[in-house]
């Protein structure tokens, strides 16, 4: 469970980024969360991963309390949090093979059970079969999906997928989606930040809106009547 109370983030440069968000997320929810570049997404989501820390309010994830957590703690932290960054962050003069067992061969894994991780995520996404090629080889939505591969190497509980399908087109779009609904069915937390409105309206699912830092609506979404 991802709880918030409170939560108000303020920069330095005076910029209030969040303000007074109180929500709860149930382990195993896909959320959708929308607003407007400046809403607040990116500060939501850097403080999940601890890259941030509140300038007051509380924070928990399961029983990591992320205000109070000690530096030391974080790394353990982060392995149950996926993220699928917006510019991917792929390392170009690795190939997709490579790039999905770095963070493993950080990790500590042994060679042989991170191999086995490797072939077991590239199988679940789809793209076993381009493991050897370079990111600069793939098409936009081989790349997307290599890097939710690597956002699952460590069997993570919660995928944060930042704008996942923003440079894709509405067919590619469907498939990363899908692809992210199959990951949430085995009982993984999605949080998807999103601009894309026909995906949003078509799902029903949870829908956390952000704008100017407030929340200013949380609904799960159903279907209208004709």
């Amino acid at each position: 469970m991802i709880k918030l109370e409170n939560v108000t983030k303020k920069y330095l440069t005076g910029n209030t980024a969040l303000s007074n968000i109180t929500l709860t997320i149930n382990r195993g929810d896909f959320v959708f969360l929308v607003g407007p570049s400046g809403s607040g997404k990116t500060t939501f989501f850097r403080l999940l991963t601890r890259q941030t820390i509140p300038t007051s309010g509380y924070i928990s994830i399961g029983d990591w309390d992320l205000v109070k957590l000690p530096n030391k703690k974080i790394p353990n932290l982060r392995k149950n949090i996926g993220v699928v960054f917006q510019d991917l962050k792929l390392l170009r003069d690795r190939t997709i093979y490579e790039n999905i067992m770095f963070p493993l061969e950080v990790g500590n894994f042994s060679p042989k059970d991170a191999a086995k991780r490797v072939q077991e995520v590239l199988e679940q996404v789809g793209i076993v079969e381009h493991k050897d090629k370079f990111p600069l080889q793939l098409s936009g939505g081989e790349l997307q999906r290599a890097a939710i591969a690597r956002a699952l190497a460590f069997s993570p509980e919660i995928i944060l997928a930042d704008e996942p399908t923003g440079n894709l087109d509405n067919a590619t779009s469907w498939e990363i989606v899908k692809l992210l609904q199959d990951i949430n069915s085995k009982g993984t937390t999605i949080i998807m930040a999103t601009h894309d409105t026909n995906i949003v309206d078509n799902l029903l699912k949870r829908v956390i809106t952000l704008e100017k830092g407030k929340l200013v609506k949380d609904e799960v979404r159903h279907a209208k009547h004709k």
